[in-house]
């Protein structure tokens, strides 16, 4: 034993070089996570500071507006004449919720039952095919949709109704419709999934069919998912531009039928945005439309909190 300790250097072993090794990985996961951390954290500020300079520069300009226009004049204001002096927004409101609502009454119904054969109908082999389809709906520009609209749909109504131009909120509701289609059917498609297999397994041991248990069991239960998909359809739809710039006719008037030219805010601020100085009552106008726009979408992204909330105690309790 004193031989073994005379003039000799202790040697590591090799549980502590590996208790070292551990101790030094350990650390530096601590620095990785603080790094990732701290990306993350200036990632969200970033967002939050981004979406406060928007609402900052977009309602700067619309109080500009409103020290020379009561807000009610532009609220429910029915003529648009900004060289008169005139800023009524009315008929741009009017019809972005007509062609969105309308775009809704096509495009639910069809997306539900999309979304109903895909969840519980479908074959694996058939939702192989039908998924990337939908997905290829959701990748197409929108350019693209509104040229076909303008070249296929426009002269189809417009040959069967009689309409000089064919232009109008049918059109717009049509072409929209078929863009929400790929957010609702996912979106619903997903709620219905998440819908616990034992209440359906409960009603089918009742003796009740299948077409019953989906109508009365598995729709109410993913309900409020189905709203949500629905409102977020509503937020894809309310705030597109180029499809529907270019068929629903870009007139300034509230529209009196769904074959008449009308305007949309999204619509008229693109139409506009470049003719109209800077500063001046008409660009402080079509900020004003902007703020609007932005309010109405802050108003669905509540909603759509408000139904998932509910979605998910839905869940927890039907577990």
């Amino acid at each position: 034993m004193s031989a073994l300790n005379t003039g000799r250097t202790a040697v590591p072993t090799q549980t502590g070089v590996g208790a070292a090794v551990r101790t030094r990985l350990r650390g530096r996961r601590r620095d990785t996570g603080a790094i990732w951390r701290g990306l993350f954290f200036a990632s969200a500020i970033f967002l939050v500071i981004s979406i406060a300079a928007i609402l900052v520069m977009v309602g700067r300009q619309a109080a500009a507006l409103f020290t020379q226009v009561r807000p009610l004049a532009f609220l429910f204001g029915r003529v648009w004449a900004p060289e008169h002096g005139l800023y009524g927004a009315l008929p741009f409101l009017v019809g972005s919720l007509a062609a969105t609502g309308l775009a809704l009454l096509i495009g639910v119904p069809l997306g539900l039952a999309g979304a109903i054969y895909l969840a519980k109908l479908a074959t694996p082999r058939a939702q192989r095919v039908m998924r990337p389809a939908i997905e290829l709906l959701a990748g197409i520009p929108s350019v693209v949709y509104g040229w076909v609209g303008l070249t296929a749909l426009v002269p189809f109504i417009r040959r069967h109704s009689g309409h000089v131009t064919g232009f109008g909120l049918l059109a717009a509701g049509v072409v929209l419709a078929v863009m929400v289609l790929p957010t609702f059917i996912s979106l619903a498609e997903d709620a219905l999934r998440a819908v616990p297999q034992d209440i359906e397994h409960g009603s089918l041991a009742l003796g009740t069919t299948r077409w019953q248990t989906i109508a009365h069991v598995l729709i109410p239960a993913a309900w409020p998912g189905i709203a949500a998909a629905g409102i977020l359809s509503m937020a894809r739809a309310i705030g597109e531009t180029m499809a529907v710039q270019m068929v629903l006719g870009n007139s300034p008037v509230i529209p009196a039928g769904l074959i008449v030219p009308a305007s949309t805010l999204t619509s008229e601020i693109v139409l506009e945005m470049g003719s109209t100085p800077q500063g001046s009552p008409a660009n402080n106008a079509l900020f004003a439309m902007g703020l609007l726009l932005l309010l109405i979408s802050l108003g669905l992204i509540i909603a759509v909190r408000a139904t998932r909330k509910e979605a998910t105690a839905g869940v927890r309790q039907a577990h």
